[in-house]
């Protein structure tokens, strides 16, 4: 297990450096949520999810959906290192044409559904939850939630649908920063008590650090355990992480760094 989790610890750190490139290249780009994020997509995709780079649309796949859709570097960085496509298309971020937007596209491979309009990923991760009922397959669904995102009202009404309909497959990880692009989520819109709020809507809820791999493999595999109802990992993150000029800073929510700070984050990150 310790031999595991330097590997993914080493993992993420490449996956850092590459959003810090791609974001620094394209002059455009949201790095704060990419990096808060990271450790935990990183876990999922490199010792979780059952899927396969060289056939993205086999049937029995689990599904992987980001919401937060704006972080998208961070779901590139992943999917290119994972084999999905070359390692070099990633320094076409937001060019016109490339098949990485701004804003997730389904004409990348590894992306199921369009995203970027907040609010809604719950909802696509519930509708292919129900397709496996009808189905009669066991895959499972991940989602990531951004904090500032999930106070949309079109959350909670997946959040009561999915436990109305014991969809156990779901698997939602929240991103929990405290920023959004207008300030503090504490500020904006309080959360808490956010843990509370997901056990009354009828989700199993689990709190871990999300920059802690054993906590963040731990949860993953306690949420596979639950079959009766969704469940919910509220990962607390910190904004930026791993470039101490963007950590907890408001300002890097969706702002490249100059040529300069590219190479002090990059630095940092070695």
């Amino acid at each position: 297990m310790d031999s595991q989790i330097k590997q993914l610890e080493d993992r993420a750190k490449l996956i850092r450096r590459l959003i810090i490139r791609m974001i620094a290249k394209a002059g455009s780009g949201h790095p704060g949520g990419s990096l808060s994020a990271t450790d935990l997509i990183t876990a999922l995709f490199f010792s979780v999810l059952n899927h396969d780079p060289k056939n993205p649309k086999w049937p029995g796949r689990d599904r992987f959906h980001m919401s937060k859709g704006h972080c998208c570097p961070l779901w590139y960085a992943v999917l290119a290192e994972s084999g999905y496509f070359p390692k070099e298309t990633l320094m076409t971020l937001r060019e016109f044409g490339s098949l990485l937007q701004g804003h997730p596209d389904r004409r990348t491979p590894g992306v199921e559904v369009s995203s970027g309009s907040l609010g809604q990923g719950l909802s696509v991760a519930l509708g292919m939850s129900l397709a496996s009922k009808v189905d009669n397959k066991d895959y499972r669904i991940y989602v990531l939630l951004g904090d500032g995102e999930i106070q949309e009202g079109n959350i909670w009404e997946a959040a009561m649908a999915a436990s109305h309909y014991k969809c156990g497959n779901i698997c939602a990880i929240l991103d929990y920063n405290g920023f959004q692009i207008d300030g503090a989520t504490k500020d904006v819109m309080n959360l808490e008590p956010i843990a509370d709020k997901w056990r009354a809507f009828g989700w199993h809820t689990i709190g871990i650090d999300g920059h802690n791999m054993r906590q963040i493999l731990d949860a993953y595999a306690q949420a596979k355990t639950i079959k009766d109802k969704p469940a919910i990992i509220i990962a607390r993150t910190i904004k930026g992480k791993g470039v101490s000029f963007m950590e907890n800073t408001v300002e890097f929510h969706g702002c490249a760094p100059t040529q300069e700070e590219t190479e002090k984050a990059l630095k940092e990150l070695e």
